[in-house]
């Protein structure tokens, strides 16, 4: 099978991401959800199988993972209305696949770097966030407080990647840590501070833009 180009490939993404975010949330259409949330992470996964194979087998393997387990956390969310053990299950999945990011991003890291003022902008923006969401978690406030810390911890690593890979790589991998921050941050602040005004556009849409740009950005960076 050859590889799919990468401009039909943005045009079924980009369509995949309209109809999760806007068409699967009219009344009577929302069963869509099942289909199209899905599929937006399942044909990442599907290009970068057939994109990725000049990158070394580490990169290769903990990109599939991260990409595997966003999936599962995607299929799991989508059953919240059953059980809150989903939402744990799902949160779960996405904490392991940001560790899955993590490992690709370290593997480039650069020594010289030095994050310690990324990082006192990554805290202060997390304690503030914290204190927002805090009387609104109740018993999830532990597994929370963990999954922050690594999602933190892939930002930071996507960072320490800087003038170690090309820039494209680096700007794409890097924008797509932040959004992929931004994404959880909408959908924390909106499950457990206060429902947001297009919460669900605004979350996925972020979040379909992180996926792309992490994978695209890995795409471009040298085997290793």
């Amino acid at each position: 099978m050859k590889p799919m180009n990468k401009i039909p490939f943005l045009v079924v993404f980009s369509i995949l991401v309209f109809i999760e975010t806007v068409i699967a949330n009219f009344e009577g259409l929302d069963n869509l959800h099942f289909a199209s949330k899905p599929l937006i992470v399942g044909l990442l996964l599907f290009y970068f199988s057939r994109h990725g194979k000049h990158l070394g087998p580490h990169a290769k393997i903990f990109t599939t993972l991260a990409l595997s387990f966003s999936l599962a956390g995607d299929v799991l969310l989508l059953f919240v209305y059953e059980s809150g053990h989903f939402f744990i299950a799902g949160l779960l999945a996405f904490l392991i696949a940001h560790i899955m990011y993590a490992i690709v991003f370290l593997r480039q890291r650069n020594a010289k770097t030095k994050p310690y003022g990324f990082i006192l902008l990554l805290l202060i923006y997390a304690s503030g966030l914290f204190s927002l969401l805090k009387s609104g978690l109740g018993d999830l406030l532990v597994p929370v407080v963990v999954y922050m810390c690594v999602i933190l911890l892939m930002a930071v690593s996507a960072f320490l990647r800087r003038k170690k890979t090309n820039a494209y790589s680096y700007n794409l991998v890097f924008v797509g840590a932040l959004a992929f921050m931004l994404s959880d941050s909408l959908l924390a602040v909106n499950k457990f501070y206060t429902p947001l005004p297009f919460a669900d556009f605004s979350i996925m849409f972020t979040y379909a833009l992180a996926q792309l740009s992490i994978v695209f950005g890995l795409l471009k960076q040298e085997n290793r």
